[in-house]
């Protein structure tokens, strides 16, 4: 058993020597790490020059938050409506089903806002 098994070990070996050659790996002169770290380098140091504009990115900032801000009031403004004509309108079974929605809609309009006050909070404190 021990046989067959150390056979077939090595006979995969040495097939798999033939067939990828190419994945062997090779050593590697010190000079090509060295000039492809010094590239490297010399590259950074090129596009040090190119620097984020401060006002640009505050200006995108400002405006995906304002935008998300604006949107996430409009939704929970049109549910709280729908939820409460619902409630208005409805028979006692209706009003128990839109008593058990509000916790759900409470619960993620405070994260939604809450988010909202974490996000605002870290922007002025990184300007």
């Amino acid at each position: 058993m021990i046989k067959k098994v150390t056979i077939t070990l090595l006979i995969t070996i040495l097939l798999c020597m033939f067939l990828f050659p190419h994945n062997i790996v090779q050593a590697t002169s010190l000079s090509n790490i060295f000039g492809g770290a010094d590239d490297f380098v010399n590259k950074g140091k090129a596009d040090a020059d190119n620097t984020l504009d401060m006002e640009a990115l505050n200006n995108a900032s400002d405006l995906v938050y304002n935008t998300l801000l604006i949107l996430g009031t409009c939704i929970a403004v049109i549910i709280a409506v729908v939820l409460g004509i619902q409630f208005i309108t409805g028979s006692v079974e209706q009003k128990v089903k839109v008593k058990e929605s509000l916790i759900p809609f409470v619960i993620g309009c405070v994260v939604i806002f809450g988010a909202f006050g974490i996000w605002r909070l870290v922007i002025v404190i990184l300007r």
